[in-house]
C-alpha cells in the first residue's frame, strides 16, 4: 500500500474521542509513509485526519465536488485538491488513487462511500483492503447488521471478511497489509433461476 483513502464525517461527532482517533489515524498514516486520500474538507473528522497527516510530513490528497467546495470548506494546504463535478466522480477518483480504505465514524456519506467500496470488492472490481476504525464501538451495530444480512441469505459468510475491523490505527494497518482478497461466489445456479 502506498495510499489509504479515509472515509469520515465533515462533522466532529458528539465525543472528543472521535476527533482524537481521526488525528491518531492521520499521524500513523504519515509516520508509516502512507499517503492519505480523503474528501478534501478542512472541517470535522476530515480536517482532523488531514491536519494530523500534514503536520507529520504526510502526503494528503483531497477530492471534493464543486457543490461542496463552500459547504465543506475545502482544505487549502494539501499536496493536491481535485475538484470534481459529482459525488460519483469523487468516489471513483478516491478509489483509483488509493490502495486501501478506512472508514472512521461518520454519517450517511461515510456509509455510502464505505458500502460502495465494499460492494466493489465483493464483485471483484478491486482487491484492495477495506476497513473500519471502530471508535467507541461506533461500528458494533454494523457488524451485527452484516451478520443479519448473512443469516437472512442476502450475503455469503465470506463477504463479512471483506470489511476488516479494528480499534487501533497501527493494528488495523497490519490487518490491511496482511489482507488477501478471496473470491466468494455471490450467485449460485439456484439464485438466478
Amino acid at each position: 500500500m502506498q495510499r489509504v483513502c479515509v472515509f469520515c464525517g465533515a462533522n466532529n461527532g458528539t465525543q472528543p474521542v472521535f476527533q482524537q482517533k481521526a488525528r491518531a489515524l492521520g499521524e500513523v498514516l504519515a509516520k508509516e509513509g502512507l499517503g492519505v486520500v480523503y474528501g478534501g474538507a478542512k472541517v470535522g473528522l476530515m480536517g482532523a485526519v488531514a491536519d494530523a497527516a500534514l503536520s507529520h510530513g504526510g502526503e494528503v490528497i483531497g477530492v471534493i465536488p464543486e457543490a461542496l467546495m463552500k459547504k465543506e470548506l475545502a482544505h487549502e494546504g494539501l499536496a493536491a485538491l481535485h475538484v470534481v463535478k459529482s459525488m460519483h466522480e469523487r468516489k471513483a477518483m478516491m478509489a483509483d488513487l488509493a490502495d486501501g480504505f478506512i472508514a472512521l465514524p461518520g454519517g450517511f456519506g461515510t456509509m455510502d462511500e464505505t458500502f460502495e467500496i465494499v460492494t466493489w470488492s465483493q464483485l471483484g472490481f478491486h482487491k484492495k483492503p477495506c476497513a473500519v476504525l471502530d471508535v467507541e464501538d461506533y461500528y458494533e451495530h454494523l457488524k451485527k447488521f452484516i451478520e443479519n444480512m448473512i443469516d437472512n441469505g442476502f450475503a455469503k459468510p465470506g463477504h463479512a471478511d471483506l470489511l476488516l475491523h479494528g480499534d487501533e490505527p497501527l493494528a488495523l494497518l497490519k490487518q490491511m497489509r496482511d489482507f488477501e482478497w478471496q473470491p466468494v461466489k455471490k450467485w449460485t445456479d439456484q439464485d438466478i433461476r
